[in-house]
């Protein structure tokens, strides 16, 4: 039986993936801050055949992230993890970041990503199997100005991730990024600005999932916005300012 654990699985891409992957004989740990939610997608993966259950956790608390990690490995050894938990960042009157903002957003987004994903690793390379997948964004190659924070953190994903790539493959570990462009979500939904070639969390599932099959390194999409943000940091700084002044936005006050 599959096992695979996803974090930020409340809603958006990680929710989509829960359904995407639920069938019968899959067995889903959805992890997330919102149990209602997390509930509600876990219904609907047991009702296409999997099994499903759910953990509230914040993955920026170390210790209960490792013990989740290392509780549900001890049930039965996870296949695949998804770290997908994160944060917009930015400012709701397009100003400089705030501080705090800022660490919770880097905190969030890189700190507990690794929170979830080293604890695994170590697990899964004393057993030589296993695959672990980082959700980072093509704001890793073009930085947004309205998102420091978030696209620093996105870009540290793609680092990080690629180097362990490298050294655990050939101890039977295989290691992913996914570097999306826009798709439409909750928490996309909190931005207003343009979001060019946007497409659905469950379009984002599909391509996020063939790409984990065949293990491919970096998961990205779509092309025409991937090549263009792989080009963004070989640029002059004056074109690149251009280039990205389109894609400004600001936060809409959370609900």
């Amino acid at each position: 039986m599959p096992r695979i654990l996803i974090t930020g699985a409340s809603s958006g891409i990680g929710a989509a993936l829960a359904r995407h992957y639920a069938q019968t004989g899959v067995s889903l740990i959805l992890v997330g801050r919102n149990v209602e939610r997390l509930e509600a997608v876990a219904r609907d993966c047991r009702a296409k055949g999997a099994t499903a259950e759910t953990a509230r956790l914040d993955t920026r608390d170390r210790a209960a992230a490792a013990a989740l990690v290392h509780r549900s490995d001890a049930e039965s050894p996870l296949d695949l993890v998804i770290a997908n938990a994160a944060v917009n960042g930015g400012n709701q009157e397009g100003q400089v970041e705030a501080e705090d903002v800022a660490f919770e957003t880097a905190d969030i987004n890189y700190t507990g990503s690794l929170n979830v994903v080293l604890p695994t690793l170590t697990l899964m390379l004393q057993r030589g199997r296993g695959q672990i997948v980082l959700l980072s964004s093509l704001a890793a190659y073009a930085p947004l100005q309205d998102a420091p924070a978030y696209s620093g953190a996105k870009a540290a994903l793609v680092a990080h991730g690629l180097a362990l790539r490298q050294k655990v493959a050939p101890r039977g570990v295989k290691v992913n990024v996914v570097t999306p462009g826009y798709v439409k979500t909750p928490m996309g939904g909190e931005l207003k600005g343009w979001r060019p070639l946007e497409i659905s969390a469950e379009e984002a599932a599909v391509r996020i999932a063939k790409g984990i099959a065949a293990n491919r390194d970096v998961i990205a999409f779509p092309f025409i916005l991937t090549a263009l943000a792989r080009t963004v940091l070989l640029l002059p700084e004056n074109v690149r300012k251009a280039g990205l002044y389109a894609f400004r936005f600001q936060r809409r006050k959370r609900r």
